[in-house]
């Protein structure tokens, strides 16, 4: 590998930071989430989200929107109210909220994990590529 060559290290670093330039604050991920579902009004993703301050979740969507993370849909002008969509790109963000979650979940609680109701057996989190239809024990180094 020469030098000029990014290592699997510096192509991972460098695809973090640029993914937590978009999303990397706790309002913002907890934005998408609540987007998951499927479109919100501002009320109802503020109900969704105690705690947020109408400024801060505005500053938030602004961020996303430009983004492209989410798109606003004028429902109506007088006075504007909006509509927030997650984008295709917002979506791919669907595996990534449902990890840190778990992970969260099990942070401080050692031996509580989610687990099988038909048998009991602790879950595994698994990279799988829905179009080969295989579970990948270890992902390419290539990130795009």
């Amino acid at each position: 590998m020469s030098a000029t060559e990014p290592t699997a290290e510096s192509t991972t670093s460098a695809g973090l930071t640029r993914a937590l330039e978009r999303v990397g604050d706790r309002w913002t991920l907890l934005a998408v989430a609540a987007l998951l579902d499927g479109p919100r009004r501002f009320g109802e993703l503020g109900l969704a989200m105690p705690g947020i301050s109408t400024n801060v979740l505005t500053s938030r969507l602004r961020a996303l929107e430009q983004s492209g993370v989410v798109i606003a849909t004028a429902y109506t002008n007088r006075p504007p109210r909006y509509e927030y969509e997650l984008t295709d790109v917002g979506r791919d963000l669907a595996g990534a909220i449902q990890h840190l979650a778990v992970w969260g979940a099990r942070a401080g609680q050692e031996g509580e994990n989610l687990v099988h109701r038909a048998c009991s057996t602790p879950l595994e989190v698994r990279y799988f590529c829905p179009i080969c239809n295989e579970v990948v024990d270890e992902p390419d180094e290539v990130w795009i």
